[in-house]
C-alpha cells in the first residue's frame, strides 16, 4: 500500500491538472493493437457501489462475490478495509471479466475501468497535500495506442460518455466516509468497527440480514417507509449503511434512538449509580 502513496505523492508534484473543460483525444475498442492489455496484472480497487453492481449482474450474493473475486490487504497503515479485484491466476493475471471480445460486465464494470485513462484526485486524499477542490489526470502509458485515436472528448463529456456520474454520485458518500477526521487523524479503529465498516459498505446481503434478523429496529426509531426500501433496494441499503456508520463509528447523530431504550439505558444507569445517601 506504500506503493500507492508513493504514486499519489507522484501525481500531485507531477502530472498536470486537468478541469472538467479540459480536452484529450482517446479511444478504446478491438481495432487498437492494445485492446484489452489495460485489463490485467493491475490493482482495481473496488468501491461499494461497484460490488452492489458486479453482484446484481452476476446474480450472486455479495458474500459470494466477495469470495470468488476479491482480496482484501491487510496492511497496518491502512485505515480501513479495502477491497481488490482478484485477477486469474494466469501469466498476463488478466481480470476474470474480460473474454476474447472485451469486458462481459461491461455495463456492470468498476469505477476505475470507466474512468479510464483518467484518474481523479480528491480533497484530503493524498501525502499530507489538502486539496482545495478535486481535479482530474491522464494516466497516459506508454503501451496504450488509444491516444492514437482522433476521438476527442473533453472530461466532463468522458465522464458522461463511460456513465460514470451515477458512480461518483454514490462514491460521494463513500468518499465522505473514508475522507473523515476520524481516519484522518489517526483514530484507533477497533477489531470490531473494522468488521462493522467492512459489512455496512461491502458484504451488504450480510448487512441486510443483520439488520432485520437482529433487535436493531428494537433500538433505533427508523420509519417504515425507510425500512422498506432497505429491505428490498441495494442502494437504498448501502446509503443506510454509511447513515449507520457515521452514527457507529463517528458519534454523528445521524439515527434516532428510540425512547423507551434510552428511558431503559438511563434507569440502568440510575440504578447502578444512586444518589448518596445524605
Amino acid at each position: 500500500m506504500r506503493d500507492i502513496e508513493k504514486f499519489k505523492e507522484e501525481i500531485l508534484k507531477e502530472y498536470p491538472r486537468l478541469s472538467k473543460d479540459s480536452k484529450f483525444t482517446f479511444a478504446c475498442h478491438p481495432g487498437v493493437p492494445c485492446f484489452n492489455d489495460c485489463c490485467g496484472d493491475v490493482n482495481i480497487f473496488l468501491t461499494p457501489y461497484d460490488i452492489l453492481r458486479l453482484k446484481k449482474a452476476l446474480n450472486v450474493s455479495s458474500e459470494k462475490f466477495l469470495a470468488d473475486h476479491t482480496i482484501i490487504p491487510f496492511d497496518k497503515e491502512l485505515k480501513y478495509p479495502i477491497v481488490l479485484l482478484q485477477m486469474n491466476d494466469d501469466e498476463k493475471k488478466s481480470c476474470p471479466f474480460v473474454g476474447e471480445n472485451g469486458c462481459t460486465v461491461y455495463e456492470n464494470r468498476p469505477w476505475a475501468c470507466r474512468m479510464y485513462p483518467l484518474g481523479m484526485a480528491s480533497p484530503k486524499e493524498s501525502g499530507g497535500e489538502v486539496l482545495d477542490e478535486e481535479f482530474y489526470f491522464l494516466l497516459q502509458e506508454s503501451f496504450c495506442k488509444g491516444f492514437n485515436e482522433e476521438n476527442e472528448f473533453t472530461v466532463a463529456e468522458w465522464l458522461d460518455n463511460q456513465g460514470i456520474n451515477e458512480y461518483n454520485k454514490m462514491g460521494y458518500y463513500f468518499k465522505e466516509l473514508t475522507l473523515h477526521d476520524f481516519f484522518q487523524d489517526g483514530s484507533d479503529v477497533t477489531p470490531e468497527k473494522i468488521e462493522m465498516f467492512f459489512l455496512a459498505c461491502y458484504n451488504l446481503d450480510a448487512f441486510r440480514d443483520f439488520l432485520f434478523s437482529s433487535t436493531f429496529f428494537q433500538k433505533f426509531d427508523v420509519d417504515d417507509q425507510t425500512r422498506d426500501e432497505i429491505k428490498r433496494d441495494d442502494v437504498a441499503l448501502l446509503k443506510f449503511g454509511y447513515t449507520w456508520l457515521r452514527f457507529a463509528l463517528f458519534g454523528e447523530k445521524t439515527l434516532k434512538v428510540r425512547e423507551d431504550v434510552l428511558k431503559e439505558k438511563k434507569k440502568a444507569i440510575k440504578d447502578k449509580n444512586p444518589p448518596p445517601k445524605m
